[in-house]
């Protein structure tokens, strides 16, 4: 079925879009993932990429072309198929809208004089003072509906400068931070910290010192949102109390009863690494600490503690909690499901009763492998995993075997040609997984190289949407925690997803002996629409012979 692609809102005050380039002509096949065009939007050209699979069959506004927000922009479908009731809904829609709204306006000033003064005097009682921005929740996903403000990282009264981070907001894929666009003073959070609300809701009021907030909000709602902005107004000590509890939530008190200012941000990861937050120099607002701060300390500057030794310190110090608890009592904590986990919840439930699984599990001899990656990161500035190694063999495996490299796609299989490996990582609101574009015809070192880069950018919250799309085959390992075996839900729409266990020392056979040796159990989930079980079983013999074999995989 043939896809619209509409003129994307590629920035929060985006009203219109002009195609600067197309990377893709009418007739090219397009993978999910490839770039279709490059986009000017008001305040940069970016690079604009393609959600489906298919041949791109029209293209609606020309290069130089401008267009609104919403516009057709492409159609994507089988080749030869029939898109004539999409052109025609798509090219008279607005066209109507537009001539409907002329002879409304027509009507309007030919018959009611009198109407048309009061709508002026609306109009300039209700203009947004110059300087002043409104800024609206900004879709941060193509398949962003709301986001949820995980924490503000500027308060009301703080400067803005053009580039600071607002706020990290969560989406269905990610949570991220949000930079501002414009200078001035904030004056207004519309969402506060935990609370969701849909995209281009009003996030905040950025504008010069002293501005009338009501008016701005009054002119931005209108007539009909009057009430709603009465009852803001009944609200506002409520509100000024959330703005002070936030603001201090961003202070330490030290051992000495000097405070420390410094933006959750940089708390948190200042915690995660085990830096003392009193020894960081602050070059935020005030000597405020700020992220990077904590990512430009250096140990130079006063000893880190280990993060053992700190949890360790932070337990002592920690005030003594009675865990007396009174027999016969029950309780209860309800926690509001992020955006995330609330994502997590439909994939995988929809993979799971959808999808039949089967599962094959091999158990192979890591001997060779252990001594090929000693030897491998004996070399100057290589650093190889064993997980880097089991992604390399199911990307060769997968060459082998292109039946577990497909989707199921109803009336149709999608049998990949390219091998985009998607590898699970556990941040702290849940699981993303970053996708490794081309992993077969990447070395050892590369892959290591990539998986490092993308799972750091994931756990900072700096990894974009378009890096975590266009899997072809998924890797989850729980080794590291020790678990020996397990089961993963297929991270659709890939066929199959690989679930990697510890590496155990025990006693093996080997030449008719019992000797001690080293191995792994790996067990392949399969969507059994496209994968049969011979097909499953021949992969696994085929990613063993290379796990085994390191040295088949270095050429």
């Amino acid at each position: 079925m043939a896809e619209v692609i509409n003129m994307p809102r590629l920035s929060d005050t985006m009203e219109e879009g002009t195609v600067a380039k197309w990377l893709k002509n009418v007739g090219d096949k397009v993978e999910e993932g490839d770039i279709l065009a490059e986009i000017e939007t008001d305040k940069a050209t970016m690079e604009f990429e393609s959600f489906y699979n298919g041949t791109l069959l029209h293209i609606g506004i020309q290069e130089g072309d401008g267009a609104p927000v919403d516009t057709l922009l492409a159609i994507i479908g089988e080749e030869g198929e029939d898109i004539s009731d999409l052109l025609k809904g798509g090219g008279s829609t607005k066209k109507e809208e537009n001539t409907s709204d002329k002879t409304d306006d027509d009507e309007t000033n030919t018959d009611t004089s009198e109407d048309t003064e009061v709508e002026e005097d609306d109009t300039a009682t209700g203009e947004i003072p110059a300087g002043v921005e409104i800024v609206k929740m900004p879709r941060l996903s193509d398949t962003m509906e709301e986001g949820t403000v995980a924490s503000w990282l500027k308060q009301v009264g703080d400067d803005v400068e053009e580039g600071d981070i607002l706020a990290e907001i969560e989406t269905d894929k990610a949570t991220m931070e949000f930079e501002s666009f414009y200078s001035g003073k904030l004056l207004y959070i519309g969402i506060q910290e935990g609370e969701s609300a849909p995209v281009d809701a009003v996030l905040a009021v950025i504008g010069p010192e002293g501005t009338d907030v009501d008016a701005v909000l009054n002119a931005k709602s209108g007539s009909k949102k009057g009430a709603k902005a009465e009852t803001k107004n009944e609200d506002t000590s409520k509100t000024a109390d959330s703005e002070e509890t936030s603001s201090t939530e961003s202070t330490t008190v030290t051992s000495d009863g000097n405070r420390i200012f410094a933006s959750p941000l940089a708390k948190k990861i200042a915690e995660d690494r085990g830096i003392d937050i009193s020894k960081v120099s602050g070059t935020g607002d005030n000597g405020r600490i700020i992220k990077k701060d904590i990512e430009n300390y250096t140990p130079s500057e006063a000893p880190k503690a280990a993060p053992e030794v700190a949890k360790a310190e932070k337990a002592v110090s920690a005030p003594a909690v009675s865990m007396a608890i009174p027999a016969g009592e029950e309780g209860v904590e309800e926690t509001k499901n992020s955006n995330m986990r609330k994502a997590i919840a439909k994939a995988l439930g929809n993979s799971k009763f959808t999808a039949p699984h089967f599962y094959l599990t091999i158990e192979v001899d890591m001997d060779n492998a252990i001594a090929s990656r000693a030897q491998i990161n004996s070399l100057p500035d290589t650093k190889v995993s064993f997980n880097d190694m089991v992604l390399k063999a199911c990307a060769m495996a997968l060459r082998k075997h292109p039946q577990v490299n497909t989707t199921w796609n109803g009336d149709t299989t999608k049998q990949y040609k390219h091998i985009h490996m998607g590898v699970a990582v556990a941040v702290d609101e849940g699981l993303v997984v970053p996708v490794i574009k081309h992993a077969d015809m990447l070395g050892l070192t590369q892959i290591g190289a990539a998986v490092k880069e993308l799972a750091g950018k994931a756990r900072s919250k700096k990894i974009a949407p378009s890096e975590m799309e266009g899997s072809t085959f998924t890797v989850s390992n729980l080794g590291m925690f020790g678990i020996q075996e397990f089961t993963s839900i297929i991270n659709q729409p890939n066929s199959a997803i690989l679930s990697v266990g510890a590496i155990v020392e025990k006693p093996v056979v080997k030449n008719g002996e019992i000797v001690i040796g080293n191995t792994m159990k790996l067990t392949l989930a399969c969507d059994h629409r496209t994968v049969d079980g011979a097909v499953g079983a021949q992969f696994l013999q085929t990613l063993r012979y290379f796990v085994e074999n390191p040295v088949t995989m270095l050429a």
